[in-house]
């Protein structure tokens, strides 16, 4: 674009770090180090071992004599890396699905939605006006922007995630306040980090595939006088995307993570996480108001901006973990967690009407944001078993105290809209002659949080367990800003109890029946550093109670195949009550009156089938449906958008012999409602996936992916039938994997 097209007002031009394709290397928020120092000094005491001043000598890197690197899990996984699970997958009253490494990896997922993929019950979102671009997942039909977790600790700021930290995934669905606090109402997102491990170990992958794709990841371990560890995750990326022309992404992260006193009763861990993405956004094509469908258009056709839009998101935190082993059954810990989070986007949306249907043209309206998060969180556990009451007792208790500040200051563009635009061969280099500045309106929120619960599994009989969980929230927002309407001043206060209540019979050692009430509480502003629809107050929801939720679910367990294969599957009801609808005649008011059910059964299986072949598979099945929309009732009785009744996911692989292994996906989405008025519509879809892996040594090792084989047009998620994002075409990936 030329320079002169575009007239940015009030400029504040900064010295420019370097740069690497569209990437800004080097930049490292410096409000980081200092929260790093006052983290990992002030909330920790070292080790005398660890405040040694005689510098540590690294070994000598031995090929022939170092370990390999942790032996795969596979895909069963028999307990959360949470502690507030205070028993194992197969005798706790959830339906709990993890996504290991491993399923990762050979998957080539390089982004949280495709790893979310593997998991039915979960629809993809899309950000939209206020909504931050980044993953959007939809947990049973309920929106879980603000219910991803990191460790157990709630990840504020919205981004697109990378998964080259990731040990795991683990989804907790159905109303989880319990263990999480707001929120929470389909279920939940953890994300567990990789941190250090008690061997040597390099590994490592570097990736070439369709579409300028480039990666490569570097996982390196470290042990040192047998308690030290030290390990260092990090992933560079750039790429085009498949099926979506002037689409492209550059990301880089790095994740160092430091262990002391590994075999000792005082554990601390440190650890730092950098992740920064650059790169074009895509609200993909608009929907035809005459079919409710996304619009019979090339899939190739883009109808953003290039000379215009942008997304630019940073993402920098320090954690620091102290463990005590105060005797065999008591253990405290204590978690410091400061987080910095930026997001700035330029989008173009595409709106169609029916008289620029029949004109063949498109407006491209934009949306956009700049907005900062801050985060600080402190919780304390103690995790005990014991004996009361003449029944044994697994029990964890603890206090979370947080603050969240979220500014949003966004951009003005005159002009906003740009139209006239070709409809069917849209010019994305077509030069934008407006200005861009700063937005008069701003935001800025601030959320404060303290909690104090208790959860238990109360063995009651050799084949009975009694799960409680209990949890009193203080919840104290205020936002304060200005808009078209002038400034405003808004806070609110909430105390909400959420509770679970959860019974297991086992009758037999590899099997479980279970049956759980849980509940969980949504209050205004709940959505607040993640720029969601309910992200700060206003006088539309200042005055609203906390909407409440409630989960019944019948489920069973088993463990088959001499233990090597879960099968599992559940019944549920989850209800919304008072939750939030517009006012009569569709005025701004809201009023916290409606009702909203999903009623729905899902079944899974993850494992080995034979000690060659191995299994990650599921349905769901969910019915929703608006029950009560308030006074206009206009949408009682339809169905939630972006809630598919049918989803099925499978994953599998064979080895063949010693060297070789293939796999084979499917995943299929049936159609499913845009918006709630039920007039829009997405497409249902079957997306199949495959790859094959050969073994050169034992340390090395080739992969091939291909994903969307037959190159299926896809449209997996929207917001509200406004636009419908398009997803990857085929995509072919080839992966050198290395370990010693």
């Amino acid at each position: 674009m030329a320079i002169s097209d575009i007239s940015i007002a009030n400029p504040a031009p900064t010295p420019a770090p370097p740069t690497v394709g569209r990437l800004r290397l080097g930049r490292v928020n410096p409000r980081i180090l200092g929260a790093a120092s006052a983290v990992a000094l002030g909330a920790v005491t070292l080790p005398a071992a660890a405040q040694e001043t005689k510098p540590a000598q690294l070994p000598a890197i031995s090929v022939e004599g170092q370990k390999p690197a942790e032996q795969p899990q596979g895909y069963k996984v028999e307990e959360s890396a949470s502690p507030k699970f205070t028993a194992p997958l197969l005798d706790t009253p959830k339906s709990v699905t993890i996504i290991p490494q491993e399923l990762i990896q050979e998957r080539g997922a390089t982004s949280m939605s495709e790893v979310l993929r593997t998991t039915p019950g979960i629809s993809l979102g899309a950000g939209e006006g206020g909504t931050a671009i980044g993953d959007r997942a939809f947990i049973r039909g309920f929106d879980a922007l603000a219910s991803t977790y990191i460790d157990g600790l709630r990840d504020t700021g919205a981004q697109s995630r990378d998964p080259f930290n990731l040990e795991q995934v683990e989804i907790t669905k159905g109303t989880n306040g319990t263990f999480v606090g707001r929120g929470s109402t389909g279920g939940t997102i953890n994300l567990v980090s990789k941190t250090a491990k008690a061997e040597d170990f390099n590994a490592g992958s570097v990736t070439l595939g369709t579409d300028m794709t480039k990666r490569m990841t570097v996982d390196i371990n470290r042990v040192i006088d047998g308690n030290i560890g030290i390990r260092l995750n990090a992933m560079a990326q750039d790429s085009e995307v498949a099926g979506r022309d002037e689409v492209e992404a550059t990301k880089y992260g790095f994740a160092p993570t430091v262990t002391l006193g590994m075999n000792k009763p005082t554990r601390v861990i440190l650890s730092y996480y950098h992740y920064q993405l650059d790169d074009i956004p895509d609200y993909g094509h608009p929907f035809d108001p005459t079919t409710g469908k996304p619009v019979n258009v090339d899939r190739d056709n883009f109808y953003g901006l290039t000379s215009r839009d942008f997304r630019e998101t940073y993402y920098d935190g320090v954690t620091a973990r102290v463990e005590h082993d105060l005797t065999d059954a008591i253990t405290v810990s204590n978690t410091t967690r400061y987080v910095y989070a930026e997001n700035k986007y330029i989008v173009t949306k595409p709106n169609l009407s029916t008289a620029q249907l029949a004109a063949g043209t498109v407006a491209r309206e934009s949306r956009s944001r700049n907005a900062d998060t801050e985060t600080i969180v402190n919780q304390t556990d103690m995790k005990s078993e014991f004996e009361a009451g003449g029944f044994k007792h697994n029990a964890i208790a603890g206090i979370e105290l947080s603050r969240e500040q979220n500014a949003n200051r966004g951009y003005a563009l005159d002009p906003a809209t740009v139209t006239g635009s070709s409809l069917y061969n849209p010019n994305p280099s077509d030069p934008y002659t407006g200005t861009i500045g700063p937005s008069s309106s701003f935001a800025d929120t601030r959320v404060d949080t303290q909690a104090i619960y208790v959860l238990d599994t109360i063995a009651l009989a050799p084949q009975w367990d009694l799960n409680l969980g209990l949890r009193f929230e203080n919840y104290d927002t205020r936002s304060v800003g200005a808009n078209t309407t002038g400034a405003f001043d808004f806070g609110r206060r909430d105390t909400f109890l959420n509770y679970q209540t959860g019974l297991v019979y086992k009758p037999a050692s590899n099997g479980s029946i279970y049956a759980v009430y849980s509940t969980s509480s949504n209050p205004s502003g709940g959505s607040a550093g993640e720029g969601g629809d309910e992200s700060s107050l206003s006088a539309t929801n200042d005055s609203l109670k906390p909407e409440e939720n409630v989960t019944y679910e019948l489920g069973t367990k088993w463990d088959v195949l001499d233990r090597k294969l879960s099968l599992t599957a559940a019944v549920f009801r989850t209800e919304k009550e008072n939750a939030r609808v517009s006012g009569i005649n569709n005025t701004a008011e809201n009023l916290p009156v409606g009702e909203q059910r999903v009623d729905g059964f899902e079944v899974g299986a993850s494992g080995n089938l034979t000690e060659q072949w191995k299994l990650f598979a599921g349905y769901t099945f969910l019915k929703s449906k608006i029950v009560d929309d308030g006074p206009n009732a206009s949408n009682d009785g339809n169905k939630f958008p972006n809630v598919a009744p049918h989803n099925l996911s499978l994953w599998t692989t064979y080895d063949l012999t010693k060297e070789w292994m293939v796999g084979a996906g499917a995943v299929w989405m049936a159609e499913r409602f845009a918006n709630a008025a039920n007039t829009y519509q997405l497409p249902s879809y079957w997306r199949f996936d495959a790859m094959a892996a050969y073994k050169i040594t034992p340390s090395v090792d080739l992969q091939l992916n291909v994903m969307n084989i037959f190159d299926e047009t896809i449209y997996d998620s929207t917001h509200n039938g406004q636009f419908a994002p398009v997803a990857p075409g085929r995509v072919a990936l080839l992966t050198t994997n290395f370990k010693f």
